[in-house]
């Protein structure tokens, strides 16, 4: 986890029941997990298997043990967990040398949350040196804090990454908002006790109680966050 949150900015909104925004990354904030796919099917391509169309829903959004490991059990390919995420990390680096795209209305709703004085945490199940090429595009600056997925002893689905997003920027997870887009991120923030908005990229996500599910980042917004924080 890196931190760069000042005390000024811990409780600064104070006028508003909303105390922090905790944003996924892939599929959330940036347009990658076609990159990601890509790079599975390169790598096991190489491997000599092929990886059924199917089998994308089920990997989508989940840590690389889980989705490296799904992999290797459905192809019964030659190949350790280790050695796989190692490959897989490669090619997507590879994929996003050039930079990476913007999900549409995450630029607007960045500079929002930055002229509110909100604090913002990126919270992936990518590991650190995934994120740290990803912010090379996105700008460092954009986040007061961000959690990488093996920087946690247990990543998404459970709450972990998202309880510790939330002591980083010292607020109480009731009154932060997440915001994901796949149900395994959805299913971390909603126990970690947060507000969830879910924006749906590859696989369908459920609206249910206490849960928002939009087409995009274009229908959030600052004063959206607040009253969906305000309305517990």
């Amino acid at each position: 986890m890196t931190s760069t949150v000042p005390a000024s900015l811990i409780h600064a909104n104070g006028s508003s029941a909303l105390q922090a925004v905790f944003l996924d990354m892939d599929g959330t904030l940036v347009d990658t997990e076609g990159f990601w796919w890509d790079a599975e099917v390169e790598v096991f391509a190489d491997l000599g298997h092929r990886l059924d169309e199917a089998w994308r829903d089920i990997v989508v959004g989940g840590p690389m043990t889980r989705s490296a490991g799904y992999l290797i059990e459905s192809t019964g390919a030659d190949i350790t967990l280790d050695e796989l995420t190692v490959l897989l990390n490669e090619k997507f680096e590879q994929r996003i040398e050039r930079g990476v795209p913007l999900m549409p209305g995450a630029e607007r709703l960045l500079t929002e949350l930055a002229r509110h004085s909100i604090p913002t945490a990126l919270v992936s199940a990518s590991h650190r040196r995934i994120i740290d090429r990803v912010l090379e595009s996105v700008g460092r600056d954009r986040f007061h804090l961000t959690v990488a997925g093996d920087e946690v002893a247990r990543t998404k689905p459970h709450p972990e990454p998202y309880l510790t997003a939330a002591r980083g920027v010292g607020a109480d997870p009731a009154l932060c908002a997440v915001i994901e887009d796949t149900a395994t991120g959805v299913a971390a923030g909603e126990a970690a006790g947060c507000r969830v908005v879910a924006v749906p990229s590859v696989a369908p996500i459920p609206a249910l109680p206490g849960r928002v599910v939009v087409r995009s980042l274009e229908e959030v917004d600052v004063p959206f966050l607040r009253t969906l924080v305000s309305g517990i």
